[in-house]
């Protein structure tokens, strides 16, 4: 992988790193076929019928796998879902299962080096862990009298180590705005994910993050966005909140 310091300083700094389409994508080097297939695996999504506010904007995927590196990767048999109500309040408490991520999507080159450089990106950043990892492809759909919200649970943190969001696609919708927080709430920062390969990656201990409703350009056309999230949570160890800190809170 390429130098990863422009990256890992700020995530050291601040918890947070908004690195756009024109920075990454050339790390993993995806052709215009293969940006075609990724868009192209978020089509047929079924609808999540988990929505304890009864929303019907939101279609989703999820893959569980766990690795140290890329060449140990372990994807799991398919199991559900699950967050506290104090890191969900809309959603959490309950399993919600959802359909797998397809395997040819799994094993596709581009998901395989997105997931190659974050696994890269930690044991630099955090040293070796044993990773364990969920992957979500989100879509999120707009009408013109319903808002779609990608972050219903409003402001949150994932109650894992570190997070990833990437943005796919994003067809005919305005705002989607990611906010990025302190645990105290203050707003670090706001950037708006609108290429496919914009990302943002977070350490979820340090930072809250929420992304403003997305609404339809033209209210007689389709409109979405799609996204994919990995989340890693270090497994058999030592919380990463106690054993990594930046180097200004070093003791």
């Amino acid at each position: 992988m390429n130098d990863l310091v422009p990256i890992l300083k700020p995530l050291r700094e601040t918890g947070f790193r908004f690195l756009s389409a024109a920075e990454f994508q050339p790390l993993i080097a995806a052709t215009a076929d293969e940006v075609q297939d990724l868009r192209a695996a978020w089509q047929d999504m079924p609808l999540d019928t988990y929505m304890a506010d009864a929303g019907r904007y939101r279609r989703r995927r999820y893959a569980v796998m766990n690795a140290r590196t890329l060449d140990d990767l372990v994807i799991e048999p398919e199991q559900p879902h699950f967050q506290n109500l104090s890191y969900n309040r809309l959603n959490g408490g309950i399993e919600r299962w959802y359909a797998p991520i397809a395997p040819h999507t799994l094993h596709s080159r581009v998901f395989q080096s997105v997931l190659g450089f974050a696994l890269d990106l930690l044991s630099q950043l955090a040293g070796p862990h044993h990773w364990h990892i969920e992957a979500h492809q989100f879509r999120i759909e707009a009408g013109p009298d319903l808002p779609g919200q990608p972050t219903p649970e409003g402001v949150h943190r994932d109650g894992v180590d570190f997070v990833l969001v990437m943005l796919v696609d994003r067809q005919n919708i305005e705002r989607g705005t990611t906010t990025v927080h302190a645990t105290d709430g203050q707003q670090l920062d706001a950037f708006t994910l609108t290429e496919t390969f914009d990302l943002a990656l977070l350490d979820d201990h340090r930072c809250l993050h929420g992304v403003t409703p997305v609404l339809p350009k033209d209210p007689h056309k389709p409109a979405w966005r799609d996204v994919l999230v990995l989340t890693f949570r270090a497994q058999g160890q030592q919380s990463i909140s106690t054993r990594f800190r930046p180097p200004a809170l070093a003791r």
